[in-house]
């Protein structure tokens, strides 16, 4: 994904990024996925599967596959066919299954029917990406990666906490701006704050809890008649 950052802002001092996240901690001391998921294979198949998808459908479809099939084995049991009767409500159900499919095998073939723990070998999977290697990176494993979506996007750019251009500069930038003590759980903070507050089309900037930190020019104010 590769899209216009929006116009320059000045960035946070290293003051201010501890504030924001020190904010964004006390209000939320244990963030974590909006999926649902207990074993690291769960999460992989959830996260291919959140592709242009949201994490209620996915929810949906896999409280329903995860009891019948939530190992590579029993997946590859299933065949595509199998798989897309479980999946059929979401977004190119077609292209996953056949990805998740495949997966499956190299999980078994390559890594003993576990999902590996580097980056690398992570990319090697159908249907995973530098995304969602860094979901699983971080989730499952507690590696200080941060997935950069079109939330934490919109959140780095707007609050002037990594503004950037592309989703990769972005990502570095994150890296740099987020404090260590912060960066295990940054990627879950920024992520839940762009999907509830700091909304694309109307960010709710009277209820946000670093408004006064946010670099954003077009801040919202609050609807006054129905105060």
């Amino acid at each position: 994904m590769n899209k216009p950052a929006p116009r320059r802002t000045r960035g946070l001092s290293l003051a201010e990024r501890r504030e924001l996240f020190s904010r964004l901690a006390e209000l939320n001391p244990k963030p974590t996925t909006e999926l649902e998921y207990t074993t690291p294979f769960e999460l992989l198949i959830a996260v291919i599967l959140s592709a242009q998808a949201t994490d209620v459908g996915v929810n949906k479809a896999t409280r329903k596959l995860f009891p019948v099939a939530n190992t590579p084995e029993q997946i590859l049991a299933l065949g595509e066919d199998g798989l897309k009767r479980y999946i059929a409500s979401i977004g190119l159900f077609n292209s996953k299954a056949k990805n998740i499919i495949e997966t499956c095998r190299l999980l078994i073939e390559r890594h003993g029917g576990e999902v590996p723990r580097t980056r690398e070998a992570l990319e090697r999977l159908p249907g995973v990406g530098r995304k969602t290697a860094n979901v699983v990176l971080n989730t499952a494993f507690g590696e200080p990666t941060i997935a950069v979506d079109t939330h934490i996007f919109r959140v780095a750019n707007r609050t002037g906490l990594a503004p950037g251009r592309t989703v990769r500069e972005v990502e570095d930038k994150l890296l740099r701006a987020v404090p260590p003590e912060y960066r295990k759980d940054a990627h879950h903070w920024l992520i839940l704050h762009g999907r509830y507050v700091c909304k694309a089309r109307k960010p709710d900037c009277p209820q946000c809890v670093i408004r006064d930190l946010c670099r954003f020019r077009d801040k919202t104010v609050a609807d006054v008649t129905k105060l």
